[in-house]
């Protein structure tokens, strides 16, 4: 078969390619369009490059020649004694005149094949659907990952798709996902364990100062004479609470706070009783009335976040103390797993006050166990809409949480604690972090910073590829990276219907077929809006009479689950507040 093109200059990694017009294969067959891959026959080796563009400008009559082609050189297949083999990189390269051909599918078998049983298939190139796309989990795993797209391109289904082959392929590696609109509940079945605030246990003293303070000022910035009375107390209180459980109640003596030797950081419990008394006492020393109120204040917020029912999952039995720490870690981050290895921690419940001192607790927790466990039971923490949570600027978010998924990006493939980041706007997430992982999977994105930014986050061979960024269909995805062996254009394959994640409130634009609202679907959902804020029983809703529930131990509380389809009847069937 006579080759398609020569090379006419060659420049570093990129080369220039003549299409030849004498060329004998069929029209459809020379469709040397962007993104295709081609063969650059050489005397040792057969170099892999790819079209990054193609003119018939400025072309010589002379010339036997249709076009002129770009083609970035990717690396190169070896013919050694038994079997051909791909690496990445040129050591040989090109010289004027070597032949051009369109890559054959068995070349690209060769380039993707397998190297070991650690791979995983996660769909098929999109320039021959033959040849199958694979993944190497360790090398996404250990230097961490990244899926990058615009909302309904796919990324969510892919994040699924992902995840499920990981736990297929690696069924005792734990998994912690932050599911941030509860559309993962259903994807994993009975193989994760579905948190949300109505099953959470996540006591007050494991929050450090930071934590705390968020929690207790509502996300807003201290008074600086409060924090000064709590970063004082909150040492005293643990003490109070370490020297009563081993010691008798009645002969407590007087603990001097220089002596206790914890910090207001130190995971150990202690009771908001005491607390409360030590403020409290304080404030009785003071004769000057302006400084009493600063004392009343704080113990006026503590009382309201303590009563708040929405944050029950802290404050539950918080006058009863124990340590349950151990008991806590186990359950979050499933050790054992009891044949549950994942955890899908839902966080569209909780108040939109806590939820950044939630996760950054939960980060910090997991990087602290996997240092000081030595890394020897691994776990990958997946973080959804991670641009909330470690934005790119310092003045948006909560501080402790950045610093916490910080420590993981930097640090934690070396306590076996591994970063997956899922985010719609890259641009907006702290390039520190996005640049230590390895491996990116780049769906559609049409924001011009979002695409600057994966330009200076990949590797000038594949910087090219970018330019179909914009322009990609759904499910469509170009892989970058360690986990590869080529920067790839591919298409993740089918997820099955139980697989798919589905928000809890499926919308839809199209009205309801059912009969016209009426005051009692009005009604149904005020008892629905002030039952998610309140303690008290809920009056029967006349429009449906729930079974009596089951009681179950809060470990197997029912989440509320995505439907699996959409219910013409749903409008008239809103059940009363889950609590």
């Amino acid at each position: 078969m006579t080759s398609f093109g020569r090379v006419i200059s060659v420049r570093g990694s990129l080369a220039r390619v003549g299409l030849l017009a004498a060329s004998q294969m069929p029209v459809s067959e020379v469709r040397a369009t962007v993104g295709r891959f081609v063969s650059i026959r050489c005397a040792s080796s057969v170099i892999v490059a790819m079209i990054t563009e193609v003119s018939c400008e400025n072309l010589s009559s002379t010339d036997n020649l249709i076009a002129i082609a770009s083609v970035d050189l990717l690396g190169e297949i070896l013919n050694a004694a038994d079997k051909a083999k791909f690496q990445r990189g040129v050591t040989n390269y090109p010289t004027i005149g070597d032949s051009v051909d369109l890559i054959t599918s068995q070349e690209l078998r060769t380039i993707y094949a397998p190297t070991g049983s650690d791979q995983i298939n996660v769909g098929f190139l999109q320039q021959d659907r033959s040849v199958v796309a694979y993944v190497d989990i360790e090398e996404m795993l250990s230097k961490h990952f990244a899926v990058l797209g615009s909302t309904g391109v796919g990324k969510s289904t892919g994040v699924s798709l992902l995840l499920n082959e990981i736990l297929k392929a690696r069924p005792n590696l734990r998994i912690f996902l932050l599911d941030v609109h509860n559309e993962y509940g259903r994807c994993f079945g009975d193989r994760a364990l579905v948190l949300n605030p109505r099953n959470l246990k996540l006591p007050f003293w494991l929050f450090n100062f930071e934590e705390i303070v968020d929690v207790l000022f509502g996300g807003r910035a201290g008074v600086p004479e409060e924090l000064d009375v709590l970063a004082e107390v909150i040492p005293i209180a643990k003490g109070i609470y370490t020297q009563y459980q081993n010691t008798d109640r009645l002969g407590l003596k007087r603990i001097d706070p220089k002596q206790i030797g914890f910090t207001v950081d130190t995971p150990v419990p202690y009771r908001l009783v005491d607390l409360i008394s030590l403020i409290d006492e304080r404030m009785g020393k003071l004769e000057n009335r302006s400084s009493r109120i600063i004392y009343h204040k704080l113990i006026s917020r503590i009382e309201a976040v303590r009563n708040d029912p929405r944050y029950a999952f802290m404050f539950d039995n918080a006058n009863v103390g124990g340590d349950t720490m151990a008991e806590v870690i186990s359950h979050l981050f499933r050790l054992p797993a009891n044949g549950k290895p994942m955890t899908v921690m839902q966080l569209a419940g909780f108040p939109a006050e806590v939820i950044d001192s939630v996760v950054s607790v939960l980060c910090r927790m997991a990087f602290d166990f996997g240092l000081w466990s030595d890394g020897v039971s691994p776990m990958l923490f997946v973080c959804e809409e991670a641009h909330r949570y470690a934005s790119a600027d310092r003045n948006v978010g909560f501080g402790p949480t950045r610093k916490a998924v910080s420590r993981i990006a930097k640090e934690g493939r070396k306590y076996g604690v591994y970063l997956g980041l899922i985010t719609q706007r890259p641009a907006e997430l702290d390039a520190t972090i996005i640049s230590q992982c390895n491996t990116l999977f780049t769906m559609r994105l049409a924001n011009e910073r979002d695409q600057a930014l994966l330009r200076a986050a990949v590797s000038d061979a594949a910087a090219n590829l970018l330019s179909f960024v914009p322009s990609l269909g759904t499910r469509e995805v170009l892989a970058f990276g360690e986990g590869v062996a080529l920067p790839t254009r591919l298409r993740f394959k089918e997820v099955p219907p139980h697989q798919l994640p589905r928000g809890e409130a499926t919308i839809s634009s199209v009205p309801s077929v059912t009969s016209g609202h009426d005051m009692h679907f009005v009604g149904a959902v005020l008892e629905r809006w002030r039952g998610a804020t309140s303690q008290r029983d809920v009056p029967n809703d006349p429009v449906f009479q729930a079974p009596p529930a089951k009681t179950l131990a809060p470990a197997e509380t029912p989440m509320l689950q995505p439907s699996m389809g959409l219910d013409p009847d749903r409008f008239s069937l809103l059940k009363k507040p889950l609590r």
